[in-house]
């Protein structure tokens, strides 16, 4: 160790420096910016590699200052610069990009990267390395495409490198330092595909509960079915809602910490595990129906469009929650082709309405305890907490009352054999929608409430208990003097 200490570090940036890969972030900014350049991309590549990338970074421009960095690797390179060393960024990313993200750091002697028609790649990046640090240097990379620099430096430092490449690489040079991260790929995965969040999708089955239909085998394997195919759907949509909103996620206090925003999970990978994912899920749903088919569809492009357009909208994107919510139900319907009550539809309306202004307040007073102001990437402000309280607990509150006059409604009264005991099932909604909104107030809430509803005991208990009452009402004949 103490003989390379005069011996100039170089250090690759995508996958390196920073986990994540600068192009295709580059790319994806593009395509944000105007879709219609998906479709000039392949001209753009005609240019060659070099050229294609000079017209990305003509076209977009990343904040460095948001990308994550592989802080360990810092810490080394910190170190290393005050002892003297001369540290180089030698990178395959455009120029532009490669000077900013030095800039930023502000440890780097020296800039390699690619301009104009010149691509620092591979023997070129080592030729490079040649003319402008000498044939004696350190190489810090990650990959097994950085094995012929490695073999032509000093020693290595390795980042992250899976057990076969760092084999290979101990066969030719001693190594300076290992870097190696800590979670696992299944663990990173399974947060990425949310599987918590599949627990929405629980509200494919309302129909067959509200229906009785439970004791159906062959609807009750629809419902498996079409929970399985919308909750695949669902998590494929996650992973693309993800990387689409990279730079958002970044700015976030929890947020940043996604798989996809901290730049443990390719986002290639993350695009391929999307395609498959929506191949088997629309696979399952065409086993069930092609109506159901058809309302996966619809989610969808109702989910995409949210995504890209209307969650930047104040309120708009609330409604359009709701409405997501309620399209479950419906395609649960679809799926074991029963029909849905007004009476149901309202109610969730007004409900799911109720839930996700919880999930915007939560977010909300995550922000105001962190200090800051505004949400990025959406139009709300934490001065809008004065409106949003008040209009989120009185979409509780009628929920509650069209649960009410459903009590009432005649259909109501030939379904249950004992209909008065929803009125049980009325005062525990009541106390469940407002320990939600008392937990959301005291910064308590999770981001999303129904997976805080999941993970809490007191809401459990409380809708276990409603659904008792439901199917007590239902089955039971009860004498009651109201």
């Amino acid at each position: 160790m103490t003989k390379n200490q005069n011996i100039p570090l170089v250090v690759d940036l995508d996958g390196t420096l920073t986990p994540t890969d600068t192009l295709v972030e580059s790319v994806i900014k593009v395509i944000k910016q105007s879709p219609v350049n998906l479709l000039w991309l392949p001209f753009w590549l005609i240019h060659g590699r070099a050229g294609f990338k000079e017209k990305i970074a003509a076209k977009s421009s990343i904040n460095v200052e948001l990308l994550p960095y592989h802080e360990l690797l810092l810490d080394y390179l910190r170190k290393e610069k005050a002892k003297g060393r001369r540290i180089i960024l030698a990178t395959a990313a455009h120029q532009s990009i490669a000077q900013a993200v030095a800039d930023h750091i502000g440890l780097f002697d020296q800039v390699l990267a690619t301009e104009r028609n010149h691509n620092l790649k591979g023997a070129t990046k080592l030729q490079a390395i040649r003319e402008n640090v000498g044939n004696s240097f350190i190489y810090a990379g990650d990959s097994r495409a950085d094995i012929p620099i490695w073999k032509a430096a000093n020693a290595a430092i390795l980042v992250n490198v899976s057990q076969n490449t760092g084999k290979t690489v101990r066969q030719h040079i001693p190594i300076e330092h290992q870097l190696q991260g800590n979670d696992s790929g299944f663990t990173l995965w399974f947060r990425a595909l949310r599987i918590h969040q599949w627990l929405k999708n629980l509200l494919l089955f309302v129909p067959l509960l509200t229906a009785f239909s439970f004791f159906d085998v062959s609807k009750l394997i629809s419902m498996i079915l079409a929970f399985l195919a919308f909750s695949l759907a669902a998590s494929a949509t996650y992973i693309g809602n993800d990387i689409w909103d990279l730079e958002n996620d970044r700015a976030h206090p929890r947020k940043q910490h996604r798989p996809f925003a901290s730049g443990r999970l390719s986002i290639l990978k993350g695009l391929a595990a999307s395609t498959f994912l929506l191949l088997v899920a629309f696979t399952l749903a065409l086993m069930v129906s092609s109506g159901f088919t058809l309302m996966l569809l619809l989610y969808l492009v109702l989910t995409s469009i949210y995504s890209l357009v209307l969650k930047e909208y104040m309120l708009i994107d609330v409604l359009m929650l709701s409405l997501l919510y309620t399209l479950r139900i419906l395609a649960g319907s679809v799926a074991i082709d029963v029909s849905t009550s007004s009476w149901l539809l309202s109610f969730s309306v007004f409900i799911f309405l109720s839930l996700a202004l919880v999930k915007r307040c939560a977010e909300l007073v995550s922000l105001e305890q962190n200090g800051i102001t505004a949400t990025r990437g959406r139009d709300y402000r934490v001065t809008d907490l004065t409106v949003l309280w008040p209009l989120g607990v009185g979409a509780a509150l009628s929920s509650v009352v069209v649960f009410g006059l459903f009590i009432n409604a005649p259909e109501t009264q030939h379904l249950y054999k004992t209909p008065h005991l929803l009125w049980l099932a009325a005062i525990g909604l009541i106390y469940w929608l407002a320990r939600l909104w008392v937990k959301t107030s005291r910064g308590e809430m999770h981001d999303d409430p129904v997976i805080y509803a999941a993970k809490d005991r007191g809401s459990r208990i409380t809708v276990m208990c409603i659904v008792a009452v439901i199917l007590a009402a239902h089955f039971l004949a009860v004498s009651t003097p109201l």
